[in-house]
């Protein structure tokens, strides 16, 4: 998958953080691809990053549900956000993310 895309800095040579956005369910579609939005620093694209993957564990979670079922279930549905920028230190893999936080929120 090609997540090389130019427009990552500014006229004035300030770095942009560029967030966009893949569908899981539709993997490797670019047509299902979102741009979410462009950010000022690395923190403030990758917070908008967590925030997405949060919000599909926050509705896929339930006392009952496994860590396997909460992941599997992300990994299929979710959506899949990720970060471009030259800025070579900044990077979210949002599937290690998941992966994480589904550990903890099931404690297994």
């Amino acid at each position: 998958m090609d997540r090389s895309v130019p427009g990552t800095e500014k006229d004035d040579g300030t770095l942009i953080y560029v967030v966009y956005v893949d569908d899981n369910f539709h993997h490797r579609d670019e047509s299902e691809r979102y741009k979410l939005g462009e950010y000022k620093s690395c923190r403030e694209a990758v917070a908008a990053c967590v925030k997405i993957v949060e919000e599909y564990l926050e509705q896929g979670y339930s006392d009952t549900v496994t860590y396997e079922e909460l992941y599997q279930g992300y990994t299929t549905f979710g959506e899949d956000p990720f970060i471009i920028s030259k800025d070579k230190n900044c990077s979210f893999s949002a599937w290690d993310y998941a992966k994480k936080r589904c550990r903890e929120l099931t404690n297994r």
